[in-house]
């Protein structure tokens, strides 16, 4: 199956600078209706300007975010409010987290920056008893069950651009908060390594180029 051609990607692309949305914001609501009603401690993994941290910390009683990017986690501190129950650090997830342990641990479109089964470790052993570990990730396409939802995502992303937009065009494309590179793994890969560190993950192919990943310890 080929990719399509270049000038449609060009158009695509300039279709969504006009039109732009967030894709890891669209699956928030999906990530709040895996975790409990009210929790101890939350934990945003790659938190960014913090939207999520802001939308956990309606669950929680304490919400760290956690970037490398310090610019990022000074813009997340600005954008949340003084009176939330929320903390942010700029370092590494992998060794910034030190030996607290959280009820519930969120990751969206980060865990591909960092070693993939260490990063799973890193989460799995910082969660509480009976806490919850929620992924949303990005994987390479290698398949053609990828590349069929890679190429069903095309039209839905335009309908998600317009509904969101309602249809209007924005004179300016909005910025990334965050540098970004592409995925290494397969979503074959990245399930095999889960199912080894996580014994009775779930782990699901989406639309939009997603995979989401569900662990609750025991």
């Amino acid at each position: 199956m080929s990719p399509p051609p270049r000038l449609v990607l060009r158009a695509l692309e300039r279709f969504h600078a006009a039109r732009p949305w967030d894709h890891n914001a669209h699956f928030h609501p999906w990530i709040l209706r895996q975790l409990p009603g009210r929790v101890g401690s939350a934990l945003d993994a790659g938190c960014g300007t913090g939207d999520l941290t802001r939308l956990l910390a309606r669950r929680a009683q304490r919400v760290h975010g956690i970037d490398a990017d310090p610019e990022v986690t000074a813009r997340a501190r600005e954008l949340t409010p003084a009176t939330a129950p929320v903390t942010y650090t700029a370092a590494d997830a992998l060794t910034g987290l030190g030996e607290r342990s959280y009820d519930v641990i969120t990751c969206v479109a980060a865990v591909h920056h960092l070693p993939f089964e260490e990063a799973l470790r890193t989460f799995r052993d910082h969660l509480a008893p009976g806490g919850t570990l929620v992924i949303v990730g990005v994987a390479r396409e290698r398949t053609p069950v990828d590349r069929l939802l890679g190429i069903a995502s095309v039209p839905l992303n335009i309908v998600m651009a317009l509904l969101k937009n309602r249809g209007r065009h924005v004179p300016r494309p909005v910025s990334m908060t965050a540098r970004t590179r592409p995925a290494d793994l397969t979503f074959t890969e990245i399930a095999r390594q889960a199912r080894a560190v996580l014994p009775g993950v779930r782990l699901r192919r989406r639309l939009l180029w997603r995979y989401t990943l569900v662990w609750r310890r025991r």
